[in-house]
């Protein structure tokens, strides 16, 4: 009785989420971000303003629904990478792969890209998870934490899909960015040029 009590709670909670989600995209994609306040959205949705604020901390949050699915997907492209799979190639397939799954004529995608507040934030919500990654890719690879090549990989790989959502090819523009990452920049012309002058 108890488990098919906290079931029905936690669809509640899924639907209730979903129908902020849904009412906001609409009204800041009919009327814009910037014209459309917290308590129209809960309006719509049919709750009340603390309800909305229980479920999302800001109005940016309330388009994006997807914080700790990110996080856990970052986590399992790590732990369940397969056998022998360098964790960096496994990151970079799970960004690809992440990105390639964007419909661009989707409304959100949209009403994302349109809205220099909702693509900082976009950003900044990717580059929460970087102490999870960073603690993920140190107990995979035996290294600590804090160890610079596991802050490194965990904040560039972070950075990688704010890079990509400004190229004509973003799928392309990550595998670019992990090369880098893998190889270094000794085969570009920012590190010859530079040996080349300090040569001459």
């Amino acid at each position: 009785m108890v488990g098919t009590t906290a079931g029905r709670r936690e669809r509640k909670k899924a639907q209730t989420r979903q129908a902020l989600t849904d009412a906001a995209v609409r009204l800041f994609t009919e009327r814009g971000f910037d014209d459309v306040g917290v308590r129209e959205v809960a309006e719509a949705a049919d709750v009340s303003l603390s309800t909305l604020f229980k479920h999302f901390p800001s109005k940016e949050a309330l388009v994006f629904d997807l914080d700790a699915d990110i996080e856990s997907a970052l986590v399992a492209a790590v732990r369940d990478r397969a056998p022998g799979q360098p964790v960096l190639h496994a990151l970079r397939d799970h960004m690809v792969l992440t990105r390639s799954a964007v419909r661009t004529d989707d409304p959100t995608f949209i009403l994302v890209e349109s809205t220099p507040a909702l693509r900082d934030y976009a950003r900044r919500m990717w580059s929460r998870h970087e102490k999870t990654l960073a603690a993920t890719l140190a107990e995979a690879t035996g290294l600590t934490p804090e160890d610079p090549a596991v802050t490194s990989l965990a904040r560039f790989a972070l950075e990688a899909p704010g890079l990509a959502r400004a190229s004509e090819d973003p799928a392309r523009t990550l595998r670019d960015v992990f090369a880098l990452l893998e190889h270094g920049w000794a085969t570009t012309p920012l590190v010859q040029e530079g040996r080349s002058d300090l040569e001459g």
